[in-house]
């Protein structure tokens, strides 16, 4: 952020998209935190802070009358916590663009902070809206990018805005460069061996970060409900297991590229199998290739958490990217722990380790290691589009 803040009204696009309880408390406030190096940075250098965020999706939960339910979705529950967290008053305009917000501006001073209304309360925010953008853009002199979450998003506060600030009057805020910074440490030169660990449900939803990986990992491991689609490529038999049918042949062709790249596919050996998707179902650990019907697969075994930890603590650079299991029920809780421990400890011995991807930093969190590992991100599906090799418009924007 090579700008000077000095008496400049600074326009920071943040992503607030918090979780609020049924009476609208923060429940975690990750990434109302990683924003805040950012705004305390424009303070000390002397500007005056408008911030702009989204919170949910308002247009697509309306009022029974058709209205956008505000209480709900407003920003307001986020003021106190935010100025609790910089120890200075948040003023609050309940418009994000409009006459109260204009005068809200001007009256702005520097060193004070001012945190707008959801900016997806206005309908042209997701359409990329140029009018709105151009008087969003009005608000502010300068303009910060800070909200990796939604960079892949060609939304009015994300990009559109930004066409209207010169350059030398926009930047990327810090989060958004250690975002960038730490993708980029994967994706170039990486220190070897690379290993990814890919999750989650289906692999229709990793198929561009599947075959990106293969042209440049070395080992690349598969649990979640994903890796039954590559056990029945492979002649398996998956029982009542999540399988993709649709994906049985991709999942056969990703298999042989990697087998011509040279990268390592590791699929799970054994893996916790349920009568149910129930956590009081009754539970086996049996061969991934012989699960029996009636049963499905919710986690990878214990032979196949030994494997993994073998591998990922051999490694030197580690990206993770989704769960080894149902996660959320405690019972299939234990494979994603066990990862989660392994690249804290491969991380120790100095491998760079990047986690992106909810789940994956739920677990990080829930055991207490984001501080044991080296980067974790903010952005679910903004990480997963950039390591798929995708420009994303908040960012191609800024150039």
């Amino acid at each position: 952020m090579k700008l000077d803040f000095k008496d400049q009204k600074v326009l920071i696009r943040v992503d607030f998209n918090v979780p609020l309880d049924a009476a609208y408390k923060i429940t975690d406030d990750t990434r109302i935190r990683a924003a805040l190096p950012t705004i305390r940075k424009v303070l000390k250098g002397g500007g005056a802070v408008i911030i702009m965020s989204h919170l949910g999706r308002p247009l697509k939960k309306l009022n029974e009358d058709g209205s956008i339910n505000k209480e709900k979705f407003t920003l307001n529950h986020l003021t106190s916590h935010l100025s609790k967290k910089l120890r200075k008053k948040v003023q609050f305009c309940e418009e994000t663009v409009g006459r109260k917000a204009s005068a809200a501006v001007k009256a702005l001073k520097a060193g004070e902070i001012l945190l707008l209304e959801n900016t997806r309360f206005n309908e042209g925010e997701t359409k990329g809206d140029e009018a709105l953008a151009k008087k969003m853009a009005k608000l502010g002199d300068l303009y910060i990018n800070d909200a990796f979450g939604t960079a892949h998003r060609n939304h009015a506060s994300t990009a559109a805005v930004a066409k209207f600030f010169k350059t030398g009057k926009k930047s990327f805020g810090l989060l958004m460069d250690a975002e960038i910074k730490n993708a980029n440490r994967v994706l170039n030169n990486p220190d070897r061996p690379l290993t990814a660990i890919v999750g989650g449900a289906k692999v229709s939803d990793k198929i561009l970060l599947l075959e990106q990986l293969i042209d440049f990992a070395d080992h690349i491991i598969v649990g979640g409900g994903m890796a039954y689609t590559f056990m029945r490529a492979l002649g398996g038999k998956t029982g009542n297991s999540l399988v993709e049918e649709d994906r049985i042949e991709l999942a056969k062709k990703l298999l042989d590229k990697a087998s011509k790249t040279g990268a390592t596919i590791h699929l799970p050996v054994d893996s916790v199998i349920a009568d149910k998707f129930d956590a009081k179902a009754k539970r086996e650990i049996k061969p991934s290739k012989r699960i029996k019907k009636g049963w499905m697969g919710l986690d990878i075994g214990t032979q196949a958490r030994k494997d993994f930890s073998k591998i990922i603590k051999s490694s030197k650079t580690i990206l993770w990217n989704g769960p080894m299991g149902v996660f959320e029920m405690k019972p299939f809780a234990n494979g994603t722990k066990t990862i989660a421990k392994a690249v804290a400890a491969a991380t120790k011995k100095g491998a760079f380790s990047l986690i992106g991807g909810g789940d994956s930093v739920a677990a990080i969190n829930q055991l207490d290691l984001a501080d044991q590992v080296s980067y974790v991100s903010t952005g679910g599906g903004a990480m997963l589009e950039f390591l798929e090799g995708k420009e994303l418009p908040g960012i191609a924007a800024m150039k």
